[in-house]
């Protein structure tokens, strides 16, 4: 199992490091290396995530890195990172890979 972000995820969880990096370098790297290594954790355990609450009936659930959430699926073998938004903003439905 590995892990892999799409193009838009990966944009939208840089420009989040970047943005925690203008106020505090150092909790910007925390922040980073946290969420590198809880997300890992996924290919171990893929269901660990907890279901979107906001869209139970979509095949995708999240991981909870705070500030931020992490909205993945589980595609033969890989697990794809879809999006990451702050906790204060309201998820669009995710697109399909």
């Amino acid at each position: 199992m590995r892990i892999r972000f799409t193009p838009s995820a990966r944009t939208q969880f840089l420009a989040g490091v970047s943005y925690i990096r203008k106020d505090n370098p150092k909790t910007a790297m925390d922040f980073r290396i946290k969420a590198e290594k809880d997300l890992a954790r996924l290919t171990d355990f893929p269901k660990s995530g907890r279901i979107i609450p906001e869209f139970p009936y979509l095949p995708h659930r999240e991981l909870l890195v705070k500030p931020y959430r992490f909205f993945y699926r589980e595609v033969d073998k890989t697990i794809w990172i879809v999006a990451v938004w702050h906790c204060a903003q309201l998820p669009h439905r995710p697109l399909g890979i």
